[in-house]
């Protein structure tokens, strides 16, 4: 009888009570196995396919297909999700809340995909999705571009707006290969990759991988660097129009690579806001910055202003105004001569929060520009209700200035914004004379660039104080 299934047995004479006791002992096992099964296939939270449940039907399906014989006509597509940024609202906004944010998120995906399609919550903030016999890569992409459309909507949670994106790599089978951890490591590496933009996907291509390498090695180099000391500061000078005089600079990070030598921000500044070092990075820019500027201060050069970029992450900290009031204190330097640089985009994301950061910033006495401006999608109705202190007129639109009616007319009107908000404003990117005599007649208060100095070491700013008057001064390189 055990041969054939059964699991207990009763000896004769049947006691009915003894029955009903094995009975639900036997169904109460059942239950208990059935849970062990969820527990051991299933996220709980999302009721989704966990990992392990995901991998073994893909496994399956890979077999399946290869049996079948049909990889000529038909392909299956892996695709490998990651919400963007979703660690900072779990980290800021609590675990409970990060709870119903990928809550939310996987009905949101589940929408977007066929009943029979097999979506998984494959670990923290990670989904994959598995969708079989598609006939083209294409019905793979529009799939990823809906659900990427899908997740930017807004969450609404407690009456408050909260936006996520994706970023979502792509692997097909069997083009890609036929083995079903190759196949999720490829998906994985091409989402790294969309991570690079957000909120997109990429098919993976076998270049992705030594790009990939490069990557984590330069991130495992960063986290060195930070203990070893090989980032250092140059300074580029802000100039007033008016007098000539230089009343402030631009902190600007680089970093001394041990064995690449010199390395761009461009490189690795990425690199660190996605890995998360850029938070321990942004912090020793800014205390180097205002320890320098104290140092200047305290030499006689004046009251210069120290002009510091603000990454998002580190403007969403929750703890961002006491890590600055405490630099601060630490450095001796006065508030208002600290001035942080934030971006249009980071503070129309959610308005009212970020109205109150920049209120208690201007309470500490800290000085507030918008960087980049013209670049965003901010409004003249949204930025009169923000306490900036002034505006930064974006390089794209100088560079054309005398050639371009358009960026002619686009410069115009950021200064007659910033006359009616009462913002002081400052051009970057100024190369020429030209450039800077057409800023100063249409009313620019300060400019910065290659024709007035490239960054440059903090020992070389005093000898360009005393040099430099605009505009008999010659282009400091």
């Amino acid at each position: 009888a055990f041969a054939v299934g059964a699991n207990d047995y009763i000896p004769k004479p049947i006691h009915f009570a003894v029955l009903r006791q094995r009975v639900a002992r036997l169904l109460e096992a059942g239950r208990a196995e059935r849970n062990l099964n969820r527990l051991a296939y299933q996220d709980t939270l999302t009721n989704l396919a966990n990992r392990t449940q995901f991998m073994a039907l893909l496994s399956l399906a890979l077999k399946r297909a290869d049996q079948e014989q049909q990889q000529q006509q038909q392909q299956h597509a892996i695709l490998f999700m990651d919400l963007d940024r979703f660690k900072l609202a779990n980290d800021t906004l609590g675990h409970e809340f990060g709870d119903l944010l990928l809550k939310a998120a996987a009905e949101r995906i589940q929408g977007c995909v066929r009943s029979g399609d097999l979506v998984s919550r494959f670990g923290g903030d990670e989904f994959t999705l598995l969708l079989e016999n598609i006939s083209s890569a294409q019905i793979a992409a529009t799939v990823a571009d809906k659900i990427c459309h899908a997740i930017a909507l807004p969450f609404t949670f407690m009456d408050r707006e909260f936006y996520l994106s994706t970023s979502i790599g792509i692997t097909l089978y069997p083009a890609d290969g036929k083995d079903a951890g190759l196949l999720i490591k490829y998906a994985d590496t091409a989402m790294y990759r969309a991570k690079e933009q957000g909120n997109t996907y990429r098919f993976y291509e076998a270049s992705m991988e030594q790009a990939l390498s490069s990557k984590l090695r330069l991130e495992n180099d960063l986290r060195r660097s930070l203990q070893q000391n090989d980032f250092f500061l140059l300074y580029q000078p802000q100039i007033n129009l008016s007098s000539g005089q230089v009343v402030g600079v631009e902190a600007l990070i680089r970093w001394r690579h041990p064995e690449l030598g010199l390395m761009s921000p461009v490189v690795f500044i990425p690199i660190a806001e996605e890995s998360g070092l850029i938070d321990a990075i942004g912090e020793w820019v800014l205390r180097e910055a205002c320890r320098q500027a104290k140092a200047w201060q305290q030499a006689g050069l004046g009251a210069l202003t120290m002009a510091v970029n603000l990454s998002a992450r580190q403007f969403e900290q929750v703890n961002f105004i006491d890590r600055v009031a405490l630099i601060l204190a630490e450095t001796g330097l006065s508030a208002e001569r600290l001035e942080l640089e934030i971006t249009e985009s980071m503070v129309i994301k959610d308005p009212e929060k970020n109205r109150h950061m920049l209120s208690q910033l201007k309470q500490l006495g800290v000085q507030i520009s918008i960087d980049d401006f013209g670049t965003g999608y901010s409004s003249l109705s949204q930025l009169k209700h923000f306490a900036f202190d002034k505006l930064k007129i974006d390089k794209s639109f100088v560079d054309n200035v005398m050639d371009s009616e358009d960026d002619a007319a686009i410069v115009l009107t950021i200064i007659s914004i910033a006359k009616i908000l009462k913002f002081k404003l400052i051009a970057e990117g100024v190369e020429t004379q030209e450039q800077a005599d057409y800023l100063l007649q249409s009313g620019c208060d300060e400019v910065q660039g290659f024709y007035f100095g490239h960054p440059m070491p903090a020992d070389n700013i005093a000898a360009m104080i005393k040099r430099m008057q605009y505009p008999q001064c010659k282009p400091f390189v």
